[in-house]
């Protein structure tokens, strides 16, 4: 039964690639969309690191990707691990930064550095395109088979393909040795070092980790769409992947997914009935599902299934 309910959602997104052609860009925002939420479930809910600022390794994640295919290198798997990289080599940077400061102030840290990476880009025009975006993106066939279409087929197969190996790889990560001691760490933290966990260097490749998932995810953006624009370091692109979480449950892989594409299916839904007010109705149904209990929409249907 358990088996079961962990292929349910990927036989369900396997389907939807016959079911909905029509609709293969929405997918391939959704499987982003998770990719993104997870790498925000791996420090928030398991390491219990609060960020306002993980829009930075996203936007890196796209940059560099973008910019590797601009200047004539738009291998996508290469592009997509260099990405990668580069967003992990920045979460190693500053995690000590952000740990540091503490939960109310390292808070403000994470939202400062990303704010200082977004006006970075915006003044280096020549190189990220500023306002206007990276222009001439142009990625070659995936394993030189697969090329991307103005349909979406290829795009939504690789990226469910680097969500599937990713989702994989967070499974070993939070069910090992090191994800057990971030549960701890976040349960009480002084309890966790006096067992002697490291608790700074756990917290740190929590972090670090973290990055490099939204740096795949800002990389499969860029990649999927040949575009790569400011708003994958906006302060909006944070707060919905905290949105995504608190949807669908904190501290659960598949909460991740689940509220990622309810929130990506709800905004499709609510802005073409209202254009104007969609947030507002966004708004009433996130408080209808936090009031509906803890947990968000996992813990919920935990309830309704013991019942």
């Amino acid at each position: 039964m358990r088996a079961l309910l962990h292929g349910l959602p990927w036989v369900a997104a396997v389907g939807a690639y016959f079911a909905f052609p029509e609709f293969l860009p929405l997918l391939s925002g959704i499987a982003i969309a998770a990719l993104f939420a997870l790498s925000l479930d791996i420090l928030v809910g398991y390491a219990g690191v609060v960020t306002l600022g993980h829009a930075a390794f996203f936007g890196l994640g796209a940059y560099t990707a973008g910019i590797l295919a601009q200047q004539g290198w738009g291998e996508p798997i290469s592009g997509l691990l260099l990405a990668m990289g580069a967003a992990a080599l920045l979460g190693a940077v500053t995690a000590p930064l952000v740990l540091r400061a503490g939960d109310l102030a390292g808070l403000m840290v994470t939202l400062g550095i990303s704010l200082m990476l977004y006006e970075a880009a915006n003044k280096a025009a020549f190189v990220t395109g500023g306002a206007d975006g990276l222009q001439g993106v142009e990625v070659w066939p995936v394993l030189g088979i697969w090329r991307f279409d103005l349909w979406g087929r290829t795009a939504y197969l690789y990226s469910l393909a680097v969500l599937f190996l990713l989702f994989l790889l967070a499974m070993l990560i939070v069910r090992s040795p090191f994800g057990l001691s971030l549960r701890g760490i976040r349960g009480n933290a002084r309890r966790a070092a006096a067992l002697g966990v490291p608790v700074k260097r756990r917290l740190a490749a929590a972090y670090a980790i973290a990055a490099a998932y939204a740096g795949a995810a800002g990389a499969l953006l860029a990649q999927t769409t040949q575009f790569a624009s400011l708003d994958a370091l906006s302060f909006q692109r944070s707060a919905e992947g905290l949105l995504m979480l608190v949807l669908g449950g904190l501290g659960s892989l598949y909460g991740a997914l689940l509220g990622a594409t309810a929130f990506t299916l709800a905004h499709h839904a609510l802005s073409e009935a209202s254009p104007q007010f969609w947030q507002f109705w966004f708004g009433v149904a996130l408080v209808v599902v936090a009031l509906a209990g803890r947990g968000g929409l996992v813990g919920l249907g935990r309830r309704l299934l013991r019942r």
